[in-house]
């Protein structure tokens, strides 16, 4: 490789890995390959939605606006955060425009992918596997070598010569234990499950909204297309998996009906979605690892879910790797528009300015978390979401992007 031209290798053109491509695109300096285990079309892990918080739309608005602009104009708003008991009881009813200077965007995960990739599809190999990684034995052209394989045909790749290597490839991400070492994970005990089904009722769901019944949980709002987007939790023990007997309608049903009332007409909507859809539930654990950026030699990067899992909550995987990406693109786009020869400052600078901000989003999306543990009390700490001190924490997170 010349030393003017530096080769950077994006493992997974999820969210931060497409941005990351979107925004190195133009820069003459940079060879620019994405490695995409999935097909151009295939979404089966992307099958519900999600809810990007303002954050992540004024952070992409300050970096890169049109790719903002299209965003927004593909998605709803996401501009209210309502908080009820199943039984219909309103706990709060907080107008985003109290704590963000913008809107959220609601949006299937599926046409998420769709919108970031399309711009970048030159750079993306799709239904390459990456089979092994490395940094490069004697003789090799280094600083990293990948190996690849074309899960279709079979063919076997290698690309060596690699300056940077960016593992942008999800909470359970293979270059970050290969470089890095596999992360521990810390289980908070709670199961939580996904679903979107193609049916809409604006008059009853539309905006974000969660219901209680003890803690348990139901969490929805529209998507695009008549969709929507449905989630649930409840409590299990930390170290168990998500039971097999929960699984069940009748169980699921009795986990959200309230003992002595009737459910609104909401949530009977809802359980009724969830009764009826079982085969297409995902299902998981609220899950949280210590955050990492970058190796000791400066040549991997990790971005999103690999570089920080955190607890879903407050809606911030997707916006963070949206600021994990955004970040990175201005510190890269400067070092390799000075000939790439600070590419390893430029990762040192990545991690000083994200790791604080992250810091503070895996503990806040955690400590939020608190009505969903076994026990809690959701009245009273849903009410507690409306004092001042959790409203100022809520405006820190919404309002305090990354600057350029």
């Amino acid at each position: 490789m010349s030393s003017q031209r530096k080769r950077i290798v994006i493992v997974g053109s999820g969210v931060a890995g497409s941005i990351l491509a979107y925004g190195l695109r133009n820069i003459a300096d940079a060879e620019v390959i994405c490695l995409e285990r999935a097909s151009a079309d295939d979404h089966s892990d992307a099958g519900t939605g999600l809810n990007v918080g303002p954050n992540a739309i004024k952070a992409l608005r300050h970096f890169l606006p049109d790719l903002a602009d299209l965003l927004v104009s593909s998605s709803l708003p996401w501009s209210n955060w309502r908080i009820s008991l199943t039984d219909g009881r309103e706990l709060m009813n907080l107008p985003l425009t109290q704590v963000a200077d913008n809107d959220g965007i609601r949006i299937r995960w599926s046409q998420l992918y769709a919108l970031l990739r399309q711009p970048v599809l030159d750079r993306v190999r799709f239904g390459v596997e990456v089979t092994a990684m490395r940094y490069a034995r004697a003789g090799e052209a280094g600083p990293i070598v990948v190996e690849t394989v074309d899960r279709q045909t079979g063919a076997e790749g290698r690309i060596d010569g690699v300056d940077l290597l960016v593992g942008g490839d999800g909470r359970y991400s293979r270059v970050r234990e290969t470089f890095l070492g596999k992360p521990q994970p810390y289980f908070l005990g709670v199961c939580i499950f996904r679903l979107l089904i193609e049916q809409s009722r604006p008059d009853l769901v539309d905006d974000y909204e969660q219901w209680f019944n003890g803690p348990n949980r139901l969490l929805a709002f529209r998507v695009p297309g008549n969709g929507t987007y449905i989630a649930g939790s409840f409590p299990i023990l930390p170290d168990q998996d998500v039971p097999l007997e929960a699984r069940r309608a009748e169980v699921l049903r009795a986990l959200y009906t309230p003992q002595d009332a009737v459910p609104s007409d909401q949530c009977a909507f809802l359980i009724d979605a969830i009764c009826n859809n079982l085969s297409e539930i995902h299902w998981a654990r609220l899950q949280e690892a210590t955050p990492v950026f970058s190796d000791p030699g400066r040549r991997i990067l990790l971005l999103g879910d690999a570089a920080h899992p955190m607890v879903p909550t407050l809606g911030q995987g997707a916006t963070q790797a949206i600021e994990d990406a955004c970040v990175a693109v201005s510190m890269l786009g400067t070092a390799l528009g000075d000939g790439g020869h600070a590419l390893g400052d430029a990762l040192e600078a990545i991690e000083q300015r994200r790791r604080a901000r992250v810091e503070f989003v895996v503990d806040f999306s955690r400590d939020a978390t608190d009505t969903m543990l076994a026990g809690a009390d959701p009245v009273a700490g849903s009410l507690a979401k409306t004092r001042p001190d959790f409203q100022a924490k809520l405006a820190k997170l919404y309002r305090d992007i990354p600057a350029a």
